[in-house]
């Protein structure tokens, strides 16, 4: 008897030995939509079709007279700054990159501005600056790690609570300021340009947005910042640049809605906004709120007016731009076709910005209108996800809303010296 009861749970355990040493199936993972095969004669004709309708496009800034503010300032020269919010069509900085490089070619280089601290996520980048960080780093305020709200200009800050852990930045310009959060039992940075030490600083205080400017010599640096010990350091971000000049700074999150931005800490946003001092503020969100069954034209056109109200507190001379999603396609039935949900979207940031005296632009109309991201898509400045651009693309889009700007600030210019 004794001899079959251990004959059977030899066997049973057999059968789970080999259970776990069989190989699991691994899911598979969604295919990502590839690209089809497009003759040359294809791509040729659907880039022709695209280039001319966004070169004859009658689509424009709407309630242009909103960015007089933004041209004045333009016209006083100065120091011009642009923060310019988004999702991922923004985070990419290729759209937003190339419009820096328009402006900043037109009316002077301020620097960077604003850029992350460290690489807040893997794919991070700005194309005017090189930003790095070390490994123990935690990011909050993305889509995914949406917390206390405690994250500064740009939405998004990182922390740790080790000693010597490093961000880095390569920028220009004798200007240098740190955004960092203060806060009790803060930790203390080493600040170095080319590893030599500069100064060190201390976040310790009461809970409250920081910041530590100076003067640097003109020319090209290689900043960093070491924490010097075992206690809590929150950062922002870096502004770099010259005193005067414009920048174009790009605020972008992967997968961002308009919705985050109630969720920062009203205080420290506004401080941050405040300390840039914008002449124009862009909101460039739409493309994911499209795929939120729970948005309404009109839950989405309140809740636009709510945040607009929150960044006219905080820069109240500062011209706002609201700009629609692009068009979008999604896949039915195996075909590609117009997703109809960004009719709601465009609808709603229509009257959004109607109702808070903002300028607005319909980038799926000035691109084609609804039903055209295909024909890009098959011109090579699309890409096969038929949501975003290839660099290409983004790049027809500055330079065509920039256009739009110069014709509207030819008509300030008129205007203001008649």
């Amino acid at each position: 008897m004794k001899r079959r009861i251990f004959l059977s749970i030899l066997a049973g355990a057999t059968a789970l030995f080999a259970a776990a040493a069989k190989p699991k199936k691994r899911r598979k993972k969604a295919a990502k939509p590839v690209a089809p095969a497009i003759s040359a004669k294809a791509r040729s004709a659907a880039l022709e079709s695209v280039t001319e309708q966004l070169r004859n496009s009658p689509v424009t800034y709407e309630n242009a007279g909103a960015l007089v503010p933004f041209f004045e300032q333009l016209y006083r020269k100065g120091r011009v700054s642009i923060l310019h919010y988004g999702d991922s069509h923004t985070a990419a900085d290729e759209w937003t990159g190339h419009l820096r490089d328009l402006f900043q070619g037109k009316f002077g280089n301020g620097g960077a501005g604003f850029s992350h601290a460290g690489r807040p996520w893997n794919s991070y980048r700005r194309m005017d600056v090189r930003s790095f960080g070390s490994r123990f780093w935690h990011s909050d305020g993305l889509l995914s790690r949406e917390g206390d709200g405690l994250y500064g200009l740009a939405g998004v800050s990182i922390s740790t609570t080790r000693s010597g852990e490093t961000v880095a930045l390569k920028a220009d310009g004798p200007l240098l300021q740190i955004n960092y959060l203060q806060q009790p039992g803060g930790g203390t940075l080493e600040l170095s340009d080319e590893n030599i030490l500069l100064d060190t600083i201390s976040t310790d205080g009461d809970l409250a947005p920081g910041y530590y400017k100076r003067e640097v010599k003109p020319g090209p640096h290689y900043y960093s910042l070491r924490t010097r010990d075992h206690a809590p350091v929150r950062l922002f971000g870096w502004v770099t640049g010259h005193a005067d000049g414009l920048t174009y700074e790009t605020l972008g999150i992967n997968g961002a809605q308009a919705s985050m931005l109630l969720n920062w800490d009203g205080a420290i946003t506004a401080s941050n906004i405040a300390d840039r001092n914008p002449a124009l503020i862009v909101l460039a969100y739409g493309t994911n709120e499209a795929g939120n069954p729970r948005v309404t034209a009109e839950s989405y056109r309140d809740l636009l007016i709510d945040v607009i109200s929150r960044f006219r507190q905080a820069a109240p001379a500062a011209s706002i731009l609201l700009i629609g999603p692009p068009d979008r396609f999604i896949r039915s039935k195996g075909k590609w076709v117009p997703y109809d949900a960004v009719d709601r979207i465009v609808t709603a940031e229509r009257e959004a910005a109607i109702a808070a005296g903002c300028a607005f632009l319909d980038l799926r109309g000035k691109l084609g209108g609804k039903g055209t991201m295909h024909e890009w898509a098959v011109a090579g400045l699309a890409q096969f996800d038929h949501v975003h651009f290839t660099a290409a693309g983004y790049r027809l889009i500055a330079e065509a809303m920039f256009r739009d700007f110069m014709d509207q600030y030819a008509i300030f210019l008129n205007a203001r010296e008649s």
